[in-house]
């Protein structure tokens, strides 16, 4: 690239001449002498926008970056959308941050920013998770709220995840009328930085004991814990906020044998002692592992830098450490809570539990064989929020989860929560420990009773301007010449939730989507095999979710039947990919 784009250029122009820091402008004007024309576009061709994460980039200098000004005129937008939503009372707000670099200065921001705009903010003394700043957006009656994170992505990331006053992220057409207002901010200059102290109160304690108690209220088989309080855990918030709440939580549940991963309780956003802070990566959980294996302990616990994801390992059958994956995890904590309501005679037709259309359909088995009703939503947690808020007065929610290694247990927020997701998975193994099994025995036999089912995630990055053009023409590929065949079985169903339409092949008959206008595919084969394609909301990639299933007859036919099902996946993702 020699040169800029005419309206980057200008977009580049109104930041040098308007009223922002000199150090941002300086910043500027050394890319703009070095030629760093690509770099420059990235940053200038377009403003950060909500996707199913909120508001999310990279840190740095441009109107697609992140930083104050950016959060600054996305906090102005929101306070304009909140006054107009609740004109005759006094708004108030929470704010949290995660461990991010940068984090705590722009959370200040964003406080002096809602305050100035008459606001009433709370704004936590340090750093906490996202699930406890939805509790307390619920806890302290607030309209709103705003945690700074940027969950599981490199470091380089921030980002801004806005809150209803149910505690749960903004869905549509909110998050759109939020984005509207931001963008008739024409200039800087409309936005209120001037902070008013008195609109800002500080929060901390008494919150962490109010949400660590209502924690207390999920707890299924006390009783277990009570017997196997020697459970061996080993624990690792990976540098993040987790490390505030999750040993407090264990130990109030009564674990007495929890082993933290010293060199990762640090809060540090440059996350120093692994590539990504992601425990759905192996990498990121391989210094708790190697802990594990020190002490023989029974079981690993990960969370990402907001905890509101959490990674798990276990022995398997071969007493091998496995790491399990988000449907894994997932598919045992439903079994098992629904397992303890069906137990304590607490099922009588209104429960019900949700997941996203791209997290494993073993899940809805399980809820058939238990009789509640599983619902299934788009891909990001706002939409199980936003479900459970529509049906709170109407059905008792239990559980719900998503791939992404997102879970919430009982009703106390509207977030996914890593906090009682890792006390519930501890509880999960003092249970069955207790009966003198494993939650690897417990898993195998969810498989011999439903099937096996085994999902992969397969993501193609493609960054910038020119990246994000690519992503959309290979969904237009996929439309236009969808497959035929997908490891040798005919696909028989094509789910466009861009058009909102499931069609047959083979009959040619067609049925509505009954959920929100998504640019999401899903191909279904005759045996069952799913896959589903979808940009990512926050990231520059496209993801494919793959999903087989088969029988499994016996434990000795686990290794051969995971070999096979691994082997399908890797010919699917390869036909997929190849032909785009």
């Amino acid at each position: 690239m020699k040169s800029l784009d005419p309206q980057i250029k200008q977009k580049i122009d109104s930041w040098l001449n308007g009223n922002y820091d000199d150090e941002t402008k300086a910043v500027i004007r050394e890319k703009l002498d070095n030629e760093e024309y690509q770099e420059l576009t990235d940053a200038f061709y377009k403003d950060l926008e909500f996707g199913t994460g909120g508001l999310r980039g990279i840190m740095g200098v441009g109107s697609n970056r992140v930083n104050k000004y950016t959060f600054g005129m996305a906090t102005q937008g929101f306070s304009n959308f909140l006054k107009k939503r609740y004109p005759d009372e006094q708004i108030k707000v929470v704010i949290a941050h995660d461990c991010r670099n940068n984090s705590e200065e722009l959370a200040q921001v964003v406080a002096d920013v809602f305050s100035a705009n008459g606001i009433y903010v709370y704004l936590f003394e340090g750093l906490r998770p996202t699930p406890e700043l939805s509790f307390a957006i619920r806890e302290l009656d607030c309209h709103g709220g705003v945690m700074l994170t940027a969950s599981h992505n490199p470091k380089e990331y921030n980002g801004y995840k806005a809150y209803d006053e149910h505690g749960c992220q903004l869905v549509a057409p909110q998050d759109k009328e939020v984005m509207e207002e931001v963008q008739q901010i024409e200039d800087i200059n409309d936005v209120s930085f001037e902070g008013v102290s008195k609109n800002i109160e500080t929060i901390g304690k008494e919150i962490d004991e109010k949400y660590l108690d209502a924690l207390m209220d999920v707890s299924l088989s006390r009783d277990a814990i009570s017997r196997q309080n020697d459970l061996s855990i080993v624990f690792s918030p990976i540098h993040g906020t987790s490390g505030v709440m999750v040993p407090p939580a264990l130990t109030r549940y009564g674990f007495k044998n929890v082993t933290l991963v010293e060199e990762q309780m640090t809060y540090d956003g440059d996350f120093p002692t692994v590539e990504y802070p992601n425990p759905e990566e192996k990498e990121a959980l391989t210094m708790a592992l190697n802990k594990a294996k020190e002490i023989d302990a029974e079981l690993v616990m990960a969370t990402d830098p907001d905890a509101d994801r959490v990674g798990v390992a276990i022995k398997d059958h071969h007493d091998e450490w496995v790491l399990l994956n988000g449907n894994q995890t997932g598919a045992l904590i439903i079994n098992y809570v629904l397992n303890a309501w069906k137990e304590a005679d607490k099922l009588d037709g209104d429960e019900y539990i949700v997941k996203t259309i791209v997290t494993s359909y073993l899940i809805d088995a399980i809820a058939e064989h238990y009789g509640v009703e599983c619902y299934n939503t788009l891909t990001g947690f706002k939409y199980i929020g936003e479900l459970m808020t529509e049906l709170e007065d109407e059905k008792q929610f239990i559980a719900g989860g998503e791939e992404s290694y997102g879970y919430l247990i009982g009703d106390h927020v509207r977030d996914k929560d890593a906090i009682v997701s890792s006390v519930i998975i501890a509880e999960m193994a003092a249970y069955y420990k207790d009966q003198g099994t494993s939650l690897f025995d417990a898993l195998l036999d969810i498989y011999l009773q439903h099937g096996y089912y085994r999902e992969k995630l397969v993501s193609v990055y493609k960054r910038g301007r020119e990246g994000a053009e690519e992503i959309q023409k290979m969904l237009r590929n996929y439309r236009e010449n969808p497959p035929k065949q997908l490891a040798g079985s005919d696909v028989v169903v094509i789910k466009d939730y861009k058009t909102r339409v499931s069609k047959n092949i083979k009959t040619g008959k067609t049925e509505d989507i009954d959920l929100p206008v998504s640019n999401v595919l899903q191909f279904v084969t005759e045996d069952e095999t799913m896959v589903t394609v979808r940009p990512s909301g926050t990231e520059p990639k496209i993801k494919f979710y793959c999903s087989v299933n088969t029988e499994l007859a016996n434990r000795t036919g686990f290794d051969k039947k995971t070999s096979d099902l691994e082997d399908k996946m890797d010919t699917i993702i390869k036909e997929l990919t190849e032909e785009n």
